[in-house]
């Protein structure tokens, strides 16, 4: 299931009355737990996330005998039904990686999220129990899951996109070097082969190379990225790099859009096309798209549409509506 309709379908399921738990699967760094926080966010609800296999049994209650019955002593953050965090505003209790939980923990998430308690206290009405985890098959450390706890749940592959992922990265600050390249390069986003000790994925790309990027000395980028997203996918990078550094300043294309260079060569397009995208705004979009007209077809389409997806005011221009007028044999 791709990003927007598993967010879609967790949004839907959330504020529907049913109550039954779910739980995201994927390989490592694809954004499973971006993805239960972006619909906390984008339903303003409260969110707590515990990390599952790195939680002593304990953590879900601690057996106290001060009183004639045995009785558990729940954790500060358990939602509680009656506790602070039954209010007005529903919220999200995440569970990461558990997958990776042992036994006795998968137990007892069992139970919650089948009989919304733990330990005879139940979780308040309004918040939805979410999970993620690994495959076996990734070599993530993930266990084989209980039986009777996968019969409890929902459970939702992630599929990765590169489309999906180019829209997340233009609206959360990811370089355009680093967008443009994974649109010229797309099965480097996820390139993960668990016998490898390091491997691109969506998180890396996101979280290690383009806060890198002018930050560390040039001479040790290669490395740095290697580190990252392995050695294939970074020498590649490196490359493209060579070709976005020695563009024309975008800014200057966009002074003369008529008249100035189109280039030829394709890793050229996707790079200027990503840089003149993050530049675009309502007072030169008209620009952009005169230059746009200029490009091949597939190029005009994807410059326009990485700067729509950054900057939604875009959709009310009038340059627009005569660019998809003439485009729209490429568009549909």
């Amino acid at each position: 299931m791709r990003a927007p309709l598993l967010i879609d379908t967790l949004r839907s399921l959330i504020k529907s009355e049913v109550k039954s738990s779910a739980v995201i699967v994927g390989p490592p760094g694809v954004g499973k737990t971006s993805i239960v926080k972006q619909v906390a966010k984008e339903l303003n609800y409260q969110y707590i996330q515990r990390h599952l296999p790195t939680m002593p049994v304990e953590d879900l209650g601690v057996p106290m005998v001060d009183k004639p019955m045995l009785y558990y002593k729940l954790p500060d953050w358990f939602p509680a039904k009656g506790s602070k965090y039954d209010n007005d505003t529903p919220g999200i209790l995440c569970f990461d990686d558990r997958n990776q939980a042992g036994n006795d923990l998968q137990k007892a998430l069992a139970n919650l999220v089948q009989e919304r308690e733990l330990h005879g206290v139940p979780i308040a009405d309004n918040w939805y129990i979410l999970s993620t985890g690994n495959r076996q098959e990734d070599r993530a450390g993930a266990n084989r899951v209980l039986s009777h706890l996968a019969d409890r749940e929902y459970e939702f592959p992630l599929d990765i996109h590169h489309t999906d992922w180019t829209q997340w990265a233009g609206e959360n600050g990811v370089r355009p070097e680093v967008i443009s390249f994974i649109n010229f390069k797309t099965a480097l986003l996820n390139d993960f082969d668990p016998q490898r000790t390091k491997n691109a994925t969506p998180r890396g790309w996101a979280e290690r190379v383009s806060p890198a990027l002018d930050v560390v000395p040039k001479e040790a980028e290669r490395e740095v990225f290697m580190g990252a997203v392995g050695e294939g996918p970074a020498t590649e990078f490196i490359g493209f790099l060579k070709i976005a550094r020695k563009l024309p300043n975008p800014d200057v294309v966009l002074m003369n859009p008529k008249t100035a260079d189109v280039p030829t060569d394709p890793a050229t397009l996707y790079a200027l096309a990503g840089s003149i995208s993050m530049r675009a705004s309502v007072s030169n979009f008209e620009r952009v798209v005169q230059y746009a007209e200029r490009m091949p077809p597939e190029f005009s389409v994807l410059m326009v549409s990485m700067a729509l997806r950054r900057d939604k005011e875009l959709h009310n221009t009038a340059a627009l509506n005569g660019w998809v007028v003439k485009h729209h044999d490429v568009l549909f």
